[in-house]
């Protein structure tokens, strides 16, 4: 991905958002969320104040967890880490495995990487496979809304127009998120995010060899044009530990005549309960940091966000 279509409003967000205190704090919610998703595990709880590893903490003593699923040692999880035949190369692309994060350097502390935005309450694991950073990718699909005749509707209320997103309803928790997942070792970014939006948005993988062969050809058409990248970094993830963390890269592809999406019907399949055309707006309630992604969006665009018309954000 070239970041150049991104660079005339970065100033919208900064990639690496570690320097402003207030984001710090809009990351580390869902990452300090108890019990720990899949368990009855409780976090230590880490007041706000705490979070930071600069502030000294003699008495942190956070739980250690890593679910059996990842023990298991599947394909995608790495081995414990005092395993005497791994060494894994953290801060470094090791083989196919990407260890590098996408906000800079981060610490390794008695062999364990540690997550750098702050504590969480838990070390291990937890839900994620691999120590250190867990790459996702995460595409946001939008159009604008538009009547039977095909004009775009506007919000009555700012008079702009409202733009929607192919949203998932995730079968782990419930929640409504973006069509993501994670980055298989050595796919290029690009790859996972036409693989799972096809999987859980259109449910590729049911597909007979024929609608296969038609779904890649509208997916190619939607997914070659001019996208952006939306933001690039830490996620404030609910399985995020002290020792492992979420990473995304959300790019947003638009279709703006909303012609190549007719072409792809819907239908959910993998990790996807339900899967809609849903109108954006600040009411929504979205799965870790999805609703902001989905902010930056409309700002992108001009599209109908709040009500509230409130001052308008330049940082």
């Amino acid at each position: 991905f070239s970041n150049s279509s991104a660079n005339c409003w970065s100033h919208l967000h900064p990639v690496n958002m570690f320097n402003s205190y207030n984001v710090k704090q809009f990351y580390h919610s869902k990452a300090l969320t108890s019990p720990y998703p899949g368990s009855h595990i409780e976090r230590s709880q880490v007041p706000e104040d705490k979070v930071g590893w600069l502030v000294e903490w003699k008495d942190y003593n956070p739980v250690e967890y890593t679910a059996k699923s990842v023990l298991a040692g599947p394909c995608w999880a790495d081995p414990q880490i005092n395993d005497k035949s791994f060494s894994p190369k953290f801060n470094d692309r090791d083989g196919e495995v990407e260890r590098k994060s996408l906000n800079g350097l981060y610490m390794v502390e008695n062999g364990r990487p540690r997550n750098p935005v702050g504590r969480t309450g838990i070390t291990g694991r937890g839900l994620l496979g691999r120590w250190g950073p867990n790459h996702a990718a995460d595409p946001l699909v939008t159009r604008w809304k538009r009547d039977g005749s095909g004009n775009k509707i506007a919000h009555p209320a700012t008079g702009k127009s409202i733009l929607q997103f192919v949203a998932i309803k995730r079968r782990d928790c419930g929640e409504w998120a973006l069509p993501g997942g994670m980055v298989d070792p050595g796919e290029k970014i690009s790859a996972t995010l036409k693989r799972e939006f096809g999987e859980e948005a259109l449910n590729s993988l049911q597909k007979t060899p024929e609608e296969k062969t038609e779904l890649e050809k509208q997916l190619h058409k939607l997914f070659s044009q001019e996208h952006f990248v939306v933001y690039r970094g830490y996620v404030d993830d609910p399985r995020n530990t002290d020792n492992a963390w979420m990473e995304t890269e959300v790019v947003n592809y638009h279709d703006e005549t909303g012609e190549t999406m007719d072409n792809l019907p819907l239908e959910a399949g993998d990790d996807a309960g339900v899967v809609k055309w849903m109108d954006i707006s600040e009411e929504l309630n979205l799965y870790a940091s999805h609703s902001y992604f989905i902010k930056l969006v409309t700002e992108k665009w001009g599209a109908h966000w709040s009500e509230d018309p409130g001052p308008e954000c330049h940082e």
